[in-house]
Formats: C-alpha cells, sequence, structure tokens
C-alpha cells in the first residue's frame, strides 16, 4: 500500500512539474484589494489544489461529520446497557447457596 501511495505521489508531482514547465506565460489575478503576477503553471496549481482542499473540507463537513455524532450517540446509547448486563453464570455455581 504504501508503494502504491508512493507512486501516486511521484506522478502527481511529475504532472505537476510538466504543468508549470509547460505554462510559463505570466498572469495577472486581481483580489479587489491586491494584484499578483505569476505564471499561469503556478496559477493552475495553486487553483487545482485550493479546489481540492474546499472539496475535501466540503465532503467532511457533509459525509464525516454527521457519521461522527451519529456514532457518538451510537456509542453513548451502549454503555449503560453493556454496565447493566447480566453476569455469566459459571458451571458449579449454586448461585449463592
Amino acid at each position: 500500500m504504501r508503494l502504491i501511495r508512493l507512486i501516486i505521489a511521484f506522478v502527481c508531482l511529475a504532472v505537476g512539474a510538466i504543468l508549470g514547465a509547460l505554462n510559463r506565460d505570466l498572469v495577472d489575478i486581481d483580489f479587489a484589494v491586491a494584484r499578483v503576477t505569476t505564471t499561469l503553471g503556478v496559477a493552475l496549481i495553486v487553483s487545482l489544489l485550493s479546489g481540492v482542499l474546499l472539496g475535501g473540507l466540503a465532503i467532511a463537513a457533509s459525509v464525516v461529520l454527521p457519521l461522527r455524532r451519529r456514532l457518538g450517540r451510537l456509542e453513548r446509547q451502549t454503555v449503560p446497557r453493556a454496565a447493566t448486563a447480566p453476569q455469566p453464570v459459571v458451571p458449579g455455581d449454586q448461585g449463592g447457596r
């Protein structure tokens, strides 16, 4: 599994390097309060990376957090029941007689 992750990371780095090398044109990005001049490759990589991060946050907020809350509720419901579970019967035990 580590090898697969390493290969995927290497492929992503290679694609990013190729993307940056092939898009050397200068672009101006205007943020209304600041202006940034950078190459097109850097702008593309930064926009792709920010899209991945925002997508991950959206998934975490819409799927992971509700599932964690549900799991916490279920764990709280099962703990009291486990504490009141009947004691197992040991063979040969006369039940206190």
